[in-house]
């Protein structure tokens, strides 16, 4: 009797070489009870010969040992002979006869845990080289190519099923299924290629602004989402499993309901704000990836309650984002906050998250990460139809002794240092963007305008008269000077830009008529997504 029949194969050897153990006695088991003759590697060997079930090894199998510490021992033509012959080809039946080579019908592998191995802290490259699966891959596109002859199996939350259609069918697996099995197994080699890539770019010697000719992603999916932006969309949530650095993906999530997908796209916005005010006490409130409010002060809690005296009408269902381990004083402020989506910080004091999850919808992330880590330089993507963009990241540091005063009115010290503040805020406001700062908070945010000047008139609409005495962030240039004389109309003392537009001597010239300072910086920090 063959293997074969209209739709299905009966399974008679199957080869097991496995790295993870999981539900493997289940499923070594049932192939047992049908007779499936089982060929396995040395540790899965040894694991099921513990389990009293009997295998056949590779190297009785092939007639050759497992060589070089076990770097070679499926990568041999009677196991790939196996796995690729077309049953139903008289020529390649005759090879398979003349070099004795026996069919596998079945085959169960999974990889070396390569992802696993490099997101340890201060893995060597050895270990991570040692990791790299070679016979693996090789055996799972094998089996997935000729997936209509052999069955081949990765991920072992996959068993169950499989072992239902085995005892209910005698053994038998339909097309569907292994075409199923087939298609898993090609996404499972590529992101495992894409590990090894993005791993072995992210060792090399950097250098600034190349990209490789073949852009790779390691993503797995790490959960199933209620909906995507809007509730008809479907979507679902992946990680990198090779990033090392502060990540949503990485966070604990210490209480509240299930993260949402707009929750995890405000929350990353919020980090890359939180990345970029280490040295004191930070604090943004934001909804929409844009912030309401943003301060630093001495304390956590007098940063918080500045940042939500921006805009608190805005606030209505906001994400929090605090640099530093949440204390009682601010915990009690975040408390009495009407509704607050999520809250991101390092960690909590014990006292502090005791008080904050009374709130049981609220969802509060820890990012342990946020404490000690350097900025990545990994590029930034975004996806577009049928391509992607690729960019470095925003990280440029501006410095006083970098600004250039072109107005006839130069910024005071404490100028300055507003002037910095809201420089460094305002690259995470959505463009055209406008914000206005006095110290290091912000006092209006004007976002996302068609025109320069809206955005300058919703920044100062909010406040109202706590805009006077404020400085101005534009970050791009103001092509004409209608701008400034809304910044002017505002009570605002001083303007920090990056200049670079035909229209920059009159925008100067209205700058000196109302004796507003105004710096140049030569950069500009569009934000489009």
């Amino acid at each position: 009797m063959g293997n074969e029949q209209p739709g299905g194969i009966k399974i008679r050897r199957a080869l097991l070489s496995v790295s993870d153990k999981t539900n493997l006695l289940d499923l070594a088991r049932v192939l047992s009870k049908l007779d499936v003759e089982i060929v396995s590697t040395g540790g899965t060997q040894a694991e099921l010969k513990k389990a009293g079930i009997k295998s056949v090894s590779i190297s009785s199998f092939t007639g050759f040992p497992e060589i070089l510490g076990g770097r070679v021992k499926t990568l041999h033509p009677k196991v790939f002979g196996g796995i690729l012959a077309i049953r139903d080809d008289e020529e390649q039946k005759n090879e398979v006869t003349e070099q004795d080579i026996h069919y596998i019908d079945m085959v169960v592998v999974n990889l070396y845990p390569f992802g696993k191995v490099i997101s340890k802290e201060g893995v060597e490259k050895e270990e991570a080289i040692e990791n790299i699966d070679i016979g693996g891959p090789s055996m799972l596109r094998a089996a997935a190519k000729n997936h209509q002859s052999v069955a081949v199996v990765v991920d072992p939350q996959r068993y169950g099923e499989i072992i239902q259609e085995l005892e209910a069918n005698d053994g038998w697996l339909s097309s569907e299924t292994r075409l199923s099995l087939a298609a898993e197994v090609f996404q499972h080699t590529a992101h495992y290629d894409s590990m090894i890539a993005n791993y072995f770019r992210g060792v090399l010697p950097a250098k600034g602004g190349e990209f490789p000719q073949y852009a790779s992603v390691g993503w797995e999916k790490a959960q199933g989402l209620r909906y995507g932006e809007n509730p008809h969309q479907q979507a679902a949530f992946y990680k990198d499993t090779g990033f090392r650095g502060p990540s949503i993906a990485r966070c604990e999530i210490l209480s509240g309901k299930e993260l949402s997908y707009n929750n995890i796209i405000d929350l990353n916005a919020a980090l890359s704000m939180l990345e970029d005010f280490q040295e004191r006490p930070f604090a943004v409130v934001l909804k929409h990836t844009n912030p309401c409010g943003a301060a630093c002060a001495d304390t956590l809690d007098k940063a918080y309650e500045d940042a939500l005296a921006c805009d608190p009408l805005s606030a209505f269902g906001c994400i929090i984002g605090l640099n530093q381990v949440v204390d009682m004083a601010t915990a009690e402020k975040i408390h009495k906050t009407f509704f607050v989506e999520c809250v991101l910080a390092p960690g909590y004091e014990p006292q502090a998250f005791e008080l904050l999850k009374k709130k049981k919808n609220r969802r509060f992330l820890a990012c342990p990460d946020l404490l000690n880590f350097q900025k990545s330089e990994e590029s930034v993507v975004n996806v577009i139809k049928g391509g992607a963009l690729l960019q470095t990241p925003d990280h440029h540091e501006m410095k006083q002794s970098d600004l250039k005063v072109v107005t006839e009115v130069a910024p005071t010290a404490e100028q300055i240092k507003s002037l910095l503040f809201a420089w460094k805020m305002v690259k995470h406001v959505k463009s055209n963007a406008i914000l206005l700062a006095q110290s290091e908070k912000t006092v209006g945010i004007g976002a996302g305008q068609m025109s320069r000047v809206d955005s300058s008139i919703i920044a100062a609409r909010k406040p109202g008269d706590k805009a006077r005495g404020s400085v101005l962030a534009s970050d791009a240039f103001f092509p004409m000077r209608d701008g400034v004389d809304a910044a002017a109309k505002a009570g605002v003392v001083a303007i920090i830009q990056p200049g670079g537009s035909k229209g920059d001597p009159d925008v100067i010239k209205a700058a000196d008529e109302h004796k507003i300072a105004m710096v140049f910086t030569g950069i500009r920090h569009f934000r489009h997504s």
